[in-house]
């Protein structure tokens, strides 16, 4: 039995040897039209590896003939197969610009930005990948407007800004949490501008009424009726726009407080 496995193994070893001396020869010899052949095999077994190397050693030879296209195309969806990204995106991009009228440039500037999206890493990390995914794909839907893929697009595009808006939002927690009042304020408001339908707008207007006063309170006397007065404004929006909101009652108190405060401005 033991025997059967050290033969079975060493005949994997040689057979692996011949194979490898086999690709070796093909890969430095002269007859391109054999490398081609074989990368497209080695493409369809998905050894992405190979066909690689053998896609860059005969490029300029059909830089200008329809294999070309083919070659150029194949070696982004290598990378795009690997997960290797920014290379794959790279390589799209590439295509789009050498063969602007192929049949399969929709498609490379499609990848190009399902690249970014794929790469579009979680909430709490640096967001630039989120930004260029969003650039390419409005740029495919610009450019292809009438395309079937265009839902598509617009659903991930929505589920990438989604992902952005929740950022930015977490942020604004932050400074609320930490009683960083001048941040809060700034970022709360930057965020409103940015997100005017937001479905944190309800809790954002109550942080802001909170957020005021309590900035108010820890201010210097000259700076708190104009931040009193801000928060009551920011009450009066809410108790407006979502007058059942749960908010109201839980901020009369508060409420009451900046009322007496600002009454007392007035008798002095």
């Amino acid at each position: 039995m033991l025997r059967n496995r050290v033969f079975l193994t060493v005949m994997i070893c040689l057979l692996g040897c011949v194979s490898c001396s086999k690709y070796n020869k093909l890969l430095k010899g002269t007859d391109n039209e054999a490398k081609y052949e074989a990368a497209l095999k080695y493409y369809e077994k998905e050894d992405y590896d190979r066909t690689l190397q053998l896609f860059d050693v005969m490029q300029a030879y059909y830089r200008n003939k329809p294999e070309g296209e083919n070659i150029a195309y194949l070696t982004a969806e290598c990378y795009f197969k690997k997960k290797d990204y920014y290379i794959a995106s790279s390589y799209y991009k590439r295509f789009v610009t050498r063969y602007p009228l192929s049949r399969r440039a929709e498609e490379a500037m499609y990848k190009s930005a399902i690249c970014y999206y794929n790469m579009s890493p979680k909430m709490t990390l640096d967001q630039s990948d989120t930004y260029t995914a969003l650039k390419e794909f409005q740029n495919y839907v610009d450019l292809y407007p009438n395309s079937e893929r265009v839902p598509d697009v617009n659903g991930k595009m929505d589920t990438l800004r989604t992902k952005l808006e929740e950022k930015e939002y977490d942020i604004c927690r932050l400074y609320f949490k930490m009683e960083e009042y001048q941040a809060a304020i700034t970022s709360y408001e930057a965020y409103l501008k940015d997100y005017p339908n937001t479905k944190y707008r309800e809790e954002i207007l109550n942080n802001m009424v909170i957020n005021y006063y309590r900035y108010a309170e820890n201010s210097v006397r000259a700076k708190q009726r104009e931040r009193y007065e801000l928060a009551l404004e920011k009450y009066n929006t809410l108790c407006y726009v979502y007058p059942d909101s749960e908010y109201i009652a839980k901020l009369e108190p508060t409420v009451k407080k900046i009322r007496e405060k600002l009454e007392n401005y007035k008798i002095k």
